[in-house]
């Protein structure tokens, strides 16, 4: 027996092929948009360590020692070996990298294998001392804006650092692996250009 779909059933499926195709190309465009304003230094990319199961760390947390700590899983060492390969995959081969001192941070930075890694006392974690947030976020703020010459002669900088950390700059709560790609105006307001979401890691 021979079926035939309905016109209007077949215009719906033919439409919505068009629009998923027609959105992966757009949002194709738009990651190499950010990725050239990370590789031409109009912007920054500050990037959520890779994936670490859980949710903060322990009150006796002790910077330097991971058994302390929250620290990546396997499927998170892949995930940033991964975005890594993303970087270079875009240009970016070699970067100013800082991490946060937690070592699920410095262990993704190190993983990108884009350079040599400093640790930044901004980026550290204050999920458990929600009081110094304004101060290091400020500090943050202040060191981003002053570094912004060096970016201006394409030298790309990336940062490694907390959800907590990102989310008090940038107002973005980014998953893991999420790198926010931002830039502050002359008069230092903060404009966030997009996001570039993580592949799966598994």
């Amino acid at each position: 027996m021979h079926i035939t779909a309905p016109l209007s059933l077949t215009f719906s499926v033919l439409l919505l092929v068009l629009t998923v195709g027609c959105g992966t190309h757009a949002t194709a465009r738009n990651d190499a948009a950010l990725w050239d304003a990370v590789r031409s230094g109009t912007a920054f990319a500050m990037m959520r360590h890779a994936l670490a199961p859980g949710t903060g760390d322990p009150q006796t947390v002790v910077i330097g020692d991971c058994t302390t700590q929250r620290n990546l899983s396997d499927s998170g060492r892949k995930q940033a070996r991964q975005i890594g390969e993303r970087f270079r995959a875009n240009g970016i081969s070699a970067a100013r990298v800082l991490t946060s001192a937690w070592c699920r941070c410095t262990e993704t930075a190190e993983l990108l294998r884009l350079g040599s890694v400093t640790q930044l006392d901004a980026l550290n974690s204050f999920f458990t001392s929600r009081d110094r947030e304004p101060v290091q976020t400020a500090a943050l703020t202040d060191w981003i804006t002053r570094d912004k010459p060096h970016r201006r002669r394409g030298n790309p900088l990336v940062q490694v650092t907390h959800q907590v950390n990102i989310t008090a700059l940038t107002g973005v709560f980014p998953r893991s692996g999420e790198i926010v790609v931002a830039r502050f105006d002359d008069h230092g307001g903060l404009h966030i250009l997009g996001r570039l979401f993580p592949a799966r890691a598994g």
